[in-house]
């Protein structure tokens, strides 16, 4: 008798862990803003210039993007990054790492950067990967990891296009949720 009831328990509790449960809306564990300034090097501005292309398709120059999309423009960046909007407040960091154009029919971009923080507000880094497909307003990439005060956090970065000035200048919002903390 005693195994059978056991057998049954057993059923009716593996039952219960394999129904459908109600999932839950995942609430942050930490929200941030920042700003990163993105200033192209264009051949005349190497003084302020905070990226540049570093590989571009067969017959461009690396001075100027190529075509109407960019395509095959690989940029690298050590841009600023700020809590406000303006390029000459002080910086809480730098982000730093490469864009590479890879819409051939729109303008798209794939992104692996780490902002990196050195100040008294925050220490450590936090890195990005993932595709930005700028028609839209905004853009989600993953924020996959962090050191310092970022310890393995992960999350959503939703990025917004704050601000164009021509083909040498771009400055974005970044609001990060963090989900694992």
């Amino acid at each position: 008798m005693k195994p059978i009831f056991l057998v049954l328990c057993l059923i009716l509790l593996s039952a219960s862990f394999a129904l459908p449960s109600k999932k839950s809306k995942h609430k942050p564990c930490k929200q941030l803003v920042f700003y990163f300034h993105d200033i192209i090097y264009n051949g005349r501005n190497a003084a302020n210039a905070t990226s540049a292309i570093v590989a571009a398709r067969e017959g461009f120059n690396r001075t100027v993007l190529s075509d109407q999309f960019r395509f095959g423009n690989i940029a690298a960046f050590d841009d600023p990054i700020t809590l406000d909007n303006n390029l000459r407040s002080t910086p809480v960091g730098r982000a730093q790492g490469l864009y590479l154009y890879d819409g051939k029919n729109a303008f798209a971009a794939w992104l692996g950067f780490s902002f990196v923080f050195n100040n008294t507000d925050y220490q450590g880094t936090l890195n990005f990967i993932g595709a930005d497909l700028m028609m839209y307003n905004t853009r989600d990439v993953s924020v996959v990891g962090g050191t310092g005060d970022f310890f393995m956090h992960r999350g959503i970065a939703t990025i917004m296009t704050d601000a164009i000035e021509g083909t040498v200048y771009f400055r974005l919002r970044v609001n990060i949720n963090f989900f694992e903390c």
